[in-house]
């Protein structure tokens, strides 16, 4: 069966996921194992020079992983994916794996905090520049381009901004500089956008938020799209023999899958971020609700923006399902199933701690993409490490608020939304 050919939800169930062989277990199994016995010592030569495609050790593979591998590339219509044990893990990785000490990067401003740390702070130790360019537009991004330029980098949307940026611009002037676009698409799923079809080379997620969608598993995947020349003259790293392979050619012998197979076998292998393979059954599970689940949560944001917009506690929304969103406009054309499940907005005069801590349904917490909605104040958390100028480029000001919205009756969502908005106006 072509899985290509089917729709969306039959391949978040069936990608990647067929009985197992050996017991004919339906669900995929938890291969909890740390390595593999080999057929004899041709198979293992074999294996570990690239030669043969197989599992070695399941810091570097792992069926349970390769399950969620598959299934992710078919849902972003990719070329392969790897996963790894954090969203943080898949950033590093997908930008270590063609930026070395000399390098530069050009980024959107609007990031989400640890993001942010990463590029301006651990990426500086090693040798690599990250310029932030604005909001994701193509004429930002055009003053900082060098010699040195390797990536464009971008969110989607970004996290807590809300920008929605011109990837078909980018995606234009990537190609015109000879470097990848790679574009962080946690906030939107492949369910709501495919940034692979609008230009994107690579894609990366925190598979902590949406795709697992409980809050119960931390993980990343780096999505390839398959779709970048590698061997233009900029990437030697890729194109020219790796010594710890016997001199391989990553885009000789791999062709479209260059990028994710070095990755795997250079990267991951030598710095190590894996994902358990319990982990990885979870967020197969994930997956498998993904598209009802982001119905759900797409119509109750939509809900509750409009009560926000409409309270006169609350100053200001941000909403990209709003006309008064940063992204509306763009949204409108590009997010034909929603605009995702996150809301920022500012209260007209009341307190914001007596806000949150009045909130009964929404759980205060670091995170996004939860069954349960979900409220925190960035300046005063995830972004509190920044200054002041740092957060006001990121779009995080000290009275903004996100939420993130579940899957729970919105009605009840928006009743407790307005009894903590009473009782901070009274504080």
């Amino acid at each position: 069966m072509d899985l290509s050919k089917l729709g969306f939800s039959t391949r978040s169930v069936h990608a990647g996921a067929g009985p197992d062989p050996t017991t004919g277990a339906r669900a995929v199994p938890i291969y909890q194992t740390t390595s593999f016995v080999f057929r004899d010592t041709e198979h293992a030569e074999a294996l570990f020079a690239l030669k043969e495609a197989g599992n070695i050790y399941s810091r570097i593979m792992n069926p349970t992983n390769s399950a969620l591998e598959e299934r992710i590339t078919s849902l972003e219509g990719g070329a392969g994916a790897l996963a790894l044990a954090s969203g943080q893990s898949a950033i590093s990785l997908a930008l270590l794996n063609i930026c070395g000490q000399g390098d530069e990067i050009i980024s959107s401003s609007g990031l989400y905090g640890g993001t942010y740390n990463l590029f301006s702070h651990t990426f500086a130790k090693f040798g690599i520049k990250v310029f932030f360019a604005g909001e994701g537009e193509k004429d930002h991004f055009k003053r900082y381009i060098g010699e040195k330029t390797k990536a464009f980098y971008v969110e989607t949307l970004s996290n807590p901004r809300l920008d929605l940026p011109d990837l078909e611009g980018l995606a234009d002037l990537a190609r015109e500089t000879g470097v990848p676009l790679i574009v962080d698409n946690t906030l939107l799923t492949p369910f709501l956008f495919k940034p692979l079809d609008w230009g994107a080379n690579l894609v990366v997620y925190s598979a902590t938020k949406y795709l697992g969608g409980h809050g119960n598993s931390i993980g990343g995947i780096i999505v390839d799209g398959g779709n970048f020349p590698w061997n233009n003259g900029k990437f030697a790293d890729l194109s020219e023999g790796d010594p710890t392979y016997h001199n391989i050619s990553y885009t000789d012998t791999f062709g479209p899958s260059a990028f994710i197979v070095k990755a795997r076998v250079h990267l991951l292998r030598d710095l190590g971020p894996a994902m358990s393979p319990f982990n990885a059954f979870l967020f197969l599970q994930g997956l498998e609700t993904l598209s009802l689940r982001m119905k759900k949560h797409v119509q109750n944001a939509q809900e509750v923006a409009k009560f926000l917009h409409s309270h006169k506690g609350v100053k200001w929304v941000n909403y990209p399902g709003l006309p008064s969103g940063h992204s509306y406009g763009r949204a409108q054309r590009c997010l034909p199933e929603g605009a995702g499940a996150i809301i920022t907005f500012g209260l007209a005069g009341g307190s914001i701690g007596s806000f949150i801590n009045s909130l009964n349904l929404f759980s205060l917490l670091a995170n996004v993409g939860d069954a349960r909605s979900l409220v925190i104040h960035p300046a005063g958390t995830t972004h509190q490490q920044l200054s002041e100028a740092e957060r006001n480029l990121a779009g995080v000001s000290d009275d903004l608020i996100r939420i993130s919205i579940g899957i729970e009756d919105a009605e009840d969502l928006i009743a407790d939304l307005k009894q903590a908005l009473e009782r901070s106006e009274l504080r």
